[in-house]
C-alpha cells in the first residue's frame, strides 16, 4: 500500500517529530511504500518561544524525508498538494496539533481533495490546542472538515470530533510507546550520581507551559517534605513563566529541594532523568494525551497524574500510578506520601511491565490499514465509527 505522510521530522525536535518518524519506520517495516514529506521551515522565530527548533540529540531518530512544506511560502503548499495528487497514495496521513498550521494544511488538503483514490487521515494529537480561542477553533474546524477519517488517542478528542463531524470515521487507539527514543537505560544510583542528587527523586519532564501545572507540583513540596526528603527535578525548556516559578520556589522556601534544568533534553539523556526518578509528576490542568507518560512507562517509572483528559485512560490508579484531582497540591502530596510510605514501587513497576503491550505501534499501523478500506472522499453522512478493537 502507498502511504504518504506530511509532518515534521529530524532535524526538527519535539514529540510530533518523534511520532511521525516512528510512524514512518513502522509503516515501512510492515512492507508499505512510504513517502514522508517533511518541513522546510516549521515555525517563525518570533512565534517559537524555545531556544531553537533543532534537535540537539546525538542519538537522534532519523528517517528518509523529502523537504517539501514551508509555512510561509504558498508555492510549497501547492507543490505539496501536487506531489500527493500525482503520487496517488492510498492514504495521506497528516498530524494535527496546533492551528498555526491551518493556512498551509488547509491549502494542501484542499488541493488533494481531487485525488479520488486517496483517503486523507488526520491524526489528531489535540483536536483543540491547549491555549485556544474562537479564531483557533474556527481554523481547526475548517481544516478538520477536509479529512476523510480521523485517528485520535483519547476519548475526549473522539467525543469532540463526533460533535463537530457527526458520522465521521474515527478510530481511537492509545498513544504508542516511545521506547525507540531511548538509546540506553541508566541504573538509579548511576543516574543520580550523574545528576548530583541523593535520596528520593520526583520528576517533572518536558516543555514547561502553563497548562502543565508545574506550580501545583511546587506547592505540594512543603506538604511532602513534612514526611519525606525529596528532590523535584524539573527537566525541560521553559516556554514562559520561569520567573514566576522561581519566585514561588523561593517564597515557599524549597530552593534546596528543586533542581531546574531549563533546556531541551536530548535523547541520550532520557535514561538519566527517568532512571533517577521514583515518580513522574503530571499535574496538568488540561490534557488530551501525553507522550511523556509513554516515556515513563518505557523506563518503568510510575506516574502521578491529574485526572484530566486522556490521562485517565493510560494511568491505572493503584496499578501504574495515581490519578489525583487537578489543581490540588494536597492530592499530589497524598499520592507521593502513599507511594513512599507503603513502598509501592515494586508492584507499580511490575504492573507497568505487564501492560506495556497496550501501547504498541502495531495498533497504529493496523488502524491506518483499517482506514484505508474506507471510501475516500465520502461525505460525513456516509462515515461511521470504526468497530471492534479500534472503538
Amino acid at each position: 500500500m502507498r502511504i504518504c505522510l506530511l509532518g515534521p521530522s529530524y532535524p526538527f525536535r519535539g514529540g510530533i517529530a518523534h511520532y511521525m518518524t516512528l510512524l514512518a519506520r513502522h509503516l515501512s517495516a510492515r512492507g508499505h511504500d512510504v513517502a514522508f514529506l517533511g518541513f522546510i521551515r516549521p515555525y517563525p522565530r518570533w512565534l517559537y518561544p524555545g531556544q531553537t527548533d533543532r534537535d540537539p540529540s546525538q542519538a537522534a531518530l532519523t528517517v528518509s524525508t523529502i523537504p517539501m512544506l514551508d509555512w510561509l511560502n504558498p508555492v510549497t503548499w501547492a507543490r505539496t498538494a501536487r506531489y500527493v495528487s500525482d503520487w496517488r497514495p492510498h492514504l495521506f496521513v497528516v498530524p494535527w496539533w496546533t492551528s498555526f498550521w491551518a493556512p498551509s494544511f488547509y491549502a494542501v488538503l484542499r488541493g488533494v481533495r481531487g485525488a479520488k483514490a486517496t483517503n486523507t487521515v488526520l491524526i489528531c494529537h489535540n483536536v483543540v490546542e491547549h491555549e485556544t480561542n474562537w479564531l483557533k477553533e474556527f481554523c481547526t474546524r475548517r481544516v478538520l472538515g477536509l479529512g476523510d477519517s480521523f485517528l485520535v488517542h483519547s476519548r475526549q478528542d473522539a467525543d469532540r470530533l463526533r460533535r463537530w463531524q457527526p458520522g465521521a470515521t474515527i478510530i481511537r487507539v492509545p498513544h504508542p510507546t516511545y521506547d525507540p527514543l531511548i538509546p540506553a537505560r541508566v541504573g538509579r544510583q548511576e543516574a543520580r550520581r550523574r545528576l548530583g542528587i541523593e535520596g528520593k527523586v520526583l520528576l517533572f519532564f518536558g516543555f514547561v507551559r502553563p497548562y502543565k501545572g508545574l506550580a501545583y507540583a511546587i506547592r505540594s513540596l512543603p506538604l511532602i517534605l513534612k514526611q519525606h526528603d525529596v528532590t523535584l527535578v524539573v527537566a525541560g525548556e521553559f516556554w514562559r513563566g520561569k520567573r514566576e516559578i522561581m519566585a514561588l520556589v523561593h517564597r515557599l522556601g524549597v530552593d534546596r529541594h528543586v533542581r531546574i534544568i531549563d533546556r531541551y533534553i536530548p535523547n541520550e539523556e532520557l535514561g538519566i532523568y527517568f532512571g533517577a526518578a521514583d515518580l513522574l509528576l503530571l499535574p496538568y490542568t488540561s490534557a488530551t494525551q501525553s507522550g511523556i507518560v509513554q516515556l515513563a512507562y518505557a523506563l518503568d517509572v510510575p506516574v502521578v497524574a491529574a485526572r484530566v483528559g486522556g490521562l485517565v485512560e493510560v494511568v491505572e490508579p493503584g496499578g501504574t500510578g495515581y490519578l489525583v484531582e487537578p489543581r490540588s497540591p494536597g492530592a499530589i502530596a497524598e499520592a507521593v506520601d502513599d507511594f513512599y510510605r507503603n513502598e509501592r514501587a515494586p508492584q507499580f513497576i511490575e504492573r507497568i511491565r505487564q501492560m506495556k503491550h497496550r501501547f504498541s505501534w502495531d495498533q497504529i499501523v493496523e488502524a491506518l490499514e483499517h482506514l484505508a478500506s474506507s471510501p475516500a472522499g465520502s461525505t460525513p453522512n456516509h462515515r461511521s465509527l470504526a468497530p471492534g478493537k479500534f472503538a
